[in-house]
């Protein structure tokens, strides 16, 4: 998934691409907008330069009203699994399309690639996101508890059958 590709995230044209160097100060300030313990510059520029990792941004046009970088999503294709690390959207554009078409690309992106199972885990309290996991298709199939340290809250894992 090297070259861009343009898909519908209403109401307007999104296109996603992979994350470059220059785009890690945008990622960080919608990670610092939407999580009390977001991932760090130096996480994120690290998952640019592993071979097995993915980082998409998806981008709106500012020549129609749109924003630039609006949300982002980090995976790893291993085997036969896409696992989801991290996706984001901006506070402004959420509920907009721009998460799904995140999460749907890294499932086109590791079906390309032989996968057969994407997985994720997922705060308990993140009610928006488990919704949209849910309606992707996703199930959950297990706790990890403790798994976010700062406040021993547990994790949600979720499966989807590709």
């Amino acid at each position: 998934m090297r070259e861009p590709i343009d898909t519908l995230a209403a109401p307007g044209t999104v296109r996603l691409r992979p994350m470059r160097p220059e785009d890690l100060d945008r990622a960080v300030e919608i990670e610092k907008s939407g999580f009390r313990h977001p991932w760090s510059r130096d996480l994120l520029a690290r998952e640019l330069s592993h071979a097995w990792s993915t980082v998409l941004v998806a981008e709106e046009d500012p020549g129609r009203g749109g924003g630039g970088i609006v949300g982002f999503i980090v995976f790893w294709l291993v085997h036969d699994e896409v696992h989801v690390l991290n996706v984001a959207t901006a506070t402004e554009a959420r509920r907009r399309g721009i998460g799904r078409a995140l999460m749907d690309a890294a499932v086109e992106a590791g079906r390309k690639r032989g996968a057969r199972l994407a997985t994720l885990e997922v705060r308990r309290t993140n009610v928006p996101a488990i919704a949209l996991y849910r309606a992707l298709g996703y199930r959950e199939i297990g706790i990890r508890p403790n798994y976010y340290a700062d406040e021993g809250e547990d994790a949600i894992v979720m499966l989807l059958d590709l």
